[in-house]
Parts: structure tokens; sequence; C-alpha cells
């Protein structure tokens, strides 16, 4: 299976202070839509981040955590949540770097002084700081099945040619870069060689140790986030329910038909069902953001996704110290009690201990583990 990682979302800021400081909240700038449709439009993309990162935190809730108990209850509930897990692989990194292509857009406009600081400086210091911190923690808990660095040269390599579990960071670094590198370049000229990449990668035809294979296959979805915003934006304000029922059911096909044929590693299969995993979730998004209980509070979640994304790791780790023994030793009737529920009030604890985390580093004025410190701004970070 195709490793898949995590993540949070960039978005266009205030062009007066994009060179001081990375930030992860969505402005439109003004007098480009009514504030109506800039209401809509913000809600479909922060709503589709929040299912987005909940779906992160609960397939490493999953994989890491869940599956690692010794559940003894005699039905085989640990791994249907494994195969339900699975069936969003080509849907979630992959939505969720085409809406970081969306929201690039214009940033990618911008002079390199700004785009090379506030952006591609700006992850890579995250990054950075992240994973010396992951480092640290994830040492303690070696029992986690997850990628860490063990030695000088593993951390030196996870700086540079192969990513850690902060991926999604590393990643839009590089995809900014080649996004502002390649802005006079016709777009098909870059689109066709970066979705041959991705299903290169995807079809095992390249070499792609730790977490290399989301960083080849995700290019394609943020250059085609970036590319296809306008067309992105109309389809969002014309998504019907009769459109979801079909980009639903051309999903759900073809994933039915990819895991018949055994064919996740056919060049090019992974790629297009993703590809239809990514229209299925911008209509639902879409549809999603007229339900304002429902799309609100998720994109509130979708707004913070930052400190989640890369807070949540270690806390799954020390939870998963805490938990593993303990509820692996629970007699089956306590067992059957909780193993049908006990992913999703895992990840309920963990989303909410990154917040709390984030909050108390907050309060203790270490913001400057969340942006690149620069000259000071109005706002809180996002």
């Amino acid at each position: 299976m195709i490793q898949q990682l995590s993540p949070t979302e960039p978005r266009p800021v205030d062009t007066r202070h994009e060179t001081t400081r990375v930030r992860f909240r969505h402005r439109y700038r003004t007098g480009t839509a009514p504030a109506g449709r800039q209401s809509h439009r913000a809600r479909w993309a922060d709503a589709a981040k929040g299912v987005c990162i909940i779906l992160v935190v609960l397939w490493h809730v999953v994989v890491k955590d869940y599956l690692q108990i010794d559940w003894h209850v005699g039905v085989p509930v640990p791994g249907l949540w494994g195969t339900l897990g699975e069936q969003f692989l080509p849907l979630r990194m992959p939505l969720f770097f085409t809406i970081s292509g969306v929201f690039a857009a214009n940033a990618a406009q911008r002079p390199w002084r700004v785009v090379a600081r506030g952006r591609i400086a700006g992850f890579l210091y995250l990054y950075a700081v992240w994973l010396l911190i992951h480092t640290a923690i994830l040492a303690a808990v070696p029992q986690l099945p997850t990628d860490r660095a063990t030695t000088a040269r593993g951390l030196l390599e996870q700086l540079t040619i192969t990513p850690s579990n902060l991926w999604y960071l590393y990643a839009l670094a590089l995809y900014f870069t080649i996004a502002k590198a390649t802005r006079r370049v016709h777009r098909a000229l870059v689109l066709v060689p970066a979705a041959a990449l991705s299903a290169i990668a995807a079809a095992g035809l390249l070499a792609t140790p730790g977490n290399r294979a989301g960083l080849y296959q995700n290019l394609f979805f943020f250059l085609a986030g970036l590319y296809l915003r306008s067309r992105i934006e109309r389809w969002t304000a014309t998504a019907s329910p009769g459109r979801l029922v079909v980009t639903a059911g051309a999903y759900v096909l073809a994933l039915a038909a990819m895991a018949a044929a055994g064919a996740q590693q056919w060049f090019g299969v992974w790629t297009l069902v993703s590809v239809l995993a990514v229209i299925f979730g911008i209509t639902a998004a879409a549809r999603l953001a007229h339900w304002s209980a429902l799309s609100e509070p998720l994109a509130r979640l979708g707004r913070i996704t930052l400190p989640i994304y890369v807070i949540h790791m270690p806390v799954l780790a020390l939870l998963h110290r805490l938990l593993l023994v303990g509820v692996s030793g629970l007699d089956r009737s306590a067992q059957g009690l909780i193993v049908l529920g006990y992913p999703i009030l895992l990840t309920g604890s963990v989303i909410g201990l990154s917040l709390a985390v984030h909050r108390g580093l907050l309060a203790v004025r270490a913001g400057w583990l969340f942006a690149l410190p620069g000259p000071r701004r109005a706002g809180a970070s996002g």
C-alpha cells in the first residue's frame, strides 16, 4: 500500500505581510467577490480540510495504535477499520494538495523574494523544527510503527532527500519552488510530466523510500489546483445533489474495480482513481457548505490544521505508550465494549490534545514553532 500521511493547508494572505510570516488562514482579497460568495468559497474548502485532517489522524490512530493492540474479541472489527481507512487513501492527500494549489494561485505570482521567504523558507523552517521535535519524542516510544531517524545520518537524510512523517511541509516548499519556476511555461508541459511522475511512483517503478511516494504522487494535484482554480470554483458554485451522487458512484466503482483486479500498481490506475476521488471530495465539500450546522464546525477545524498536523503524531505516540499494554490486557467482554468506537474516541482525543498543546505553546510565547520568525504582525497564527 502506498504510504500517505498528512496535513494542513496554506492559504493566500494579505500581500502587505506576505514576507513576514507563513499563514494557514485563507482570505480573499478585498473586492474580489461578494461577501456571501466569499463565505461559501472559504467554507467548502475549509470544511474539506477539516474532514481531511480528521481522516489523517484517524488513519494514523488505526494503523499505528489500534491495529497494534492484541484484540481478542472474536469478531473482525479491527480489520474492518483498517479496510475502511484504506478506501480514503486516494482521497485524503490528493484533495489536501488540490486545495493547497487553489490557495497558492495568487501567491505563486508574487516576486521570488516574497515566495522564497513567505512560502518556501517558511515551510522548510517548520519542517526542520518539527522534525527535531518528532525525532526526540518518538525516540521515547520505539514501539510505535512510524518513520523516525535513529542516527545522525538518518536525520540528515530526512532533512534533505527522504522526508519524514512531516513530508507535507517539505512537499509544499518543493511544490511552491516548482510552481514559481515554471510559471511562464505552458501548463500542459508541467501537468503532463507531473501526472506521469505520479503514475510512475504509484506503480512502484521508482524507488520511494520513506515518504517519497507521497512527494512524487501529489505534485500533480497541487499543480492542478493551482492551474485549474477558476474551473474548480465554478464547479463548486454549481455542485448539485445529482452531481454528488454521480461522483460518489464513480469513486466507489473505481475503488471496487481496482481492488477486484488487484490493479493498485497498474500504471496510471492509482492516479486516475485519485482524480475521481478529488472530484468527489470537492463536490461533497461544496454540498456540505450548504449545511452550516455541520460545515461551520468542520471549517473552523480546517482553519487550524497546522497545529494538528505537526503535534498529533507525538501525542499519539505518548498515548500509544500509555494505552497499548492496558487495552491489550483487557478481557474479552471489556474489549468488546470498546473495540468498535475506540478509533473514534482516540482520534477525538488526539485532535483535542493537539489543539490544547497548541494553545499552551502560544500562551508561553512559543509561536515561533508555528511560523517563521520575523517582524511581528497583527493577528494570531492559524
